[in-house]
């Protein structure tokens, strides 16, 4: 495991080599769920209302993008945004910190891009029994 001060840890953390790992467990739980993908991706262009987000993104029902925004703004990535209007209208937008996900997001899905028939190629040697 890497020093914890490569990493940027301090305090209690650095002491703790468990509570670091699993900090960054939580932390890559949340940004590597392709539901948390979908919808930053989304809203990097900007706002969203709810329903236009789910529109966006094929197969997420409401609970699980209900579910996905709130830890989304639990974790600070996303604003959500009240207007007192008839009816009622709701935004939903990537703070600062949301923002600064787009790129590392971005490399990995040009990776993925560059890179999906090796990976698919290695799936069917594998399955084949060529390993």
């Amino acid at each position: 495991m890497k020093n914890p001060e490569t990493l940027g840890i301090t305090g209690e953390d650095a002491e703790d080599p468990g509570r670091e790992c699993m900090a960054l467990a939580q932390v890559i739980d949340r940004i590597g769920d392709k539901w948390t993908v979908m919808v930053v991706g989304h809203l990097s262009s900007g706002a969203m209302r709810f329903n236009a987000i789910q529109r966006a993104i094929p197969g997420i029902s409401h609970r699980m993008l209900t579910l996905t925004l709130r830890g989304l703004q639990r974790d600070g990535l996303v604003d959500r945004r009240s207007f007192g209007t008839v009816p009622p209208r709701v935004e939903y937008r990537l703070t600062a910190l949301g923002q600064s996900l787009c790129a590392p997001l971005t490399a990995l899905a040009a990776w993925a891009s560059d890179h999906r028939r090796d990976v698919e190629t290695a799936r069917h040697r594998y399955d084949a029994g060529d390993s």
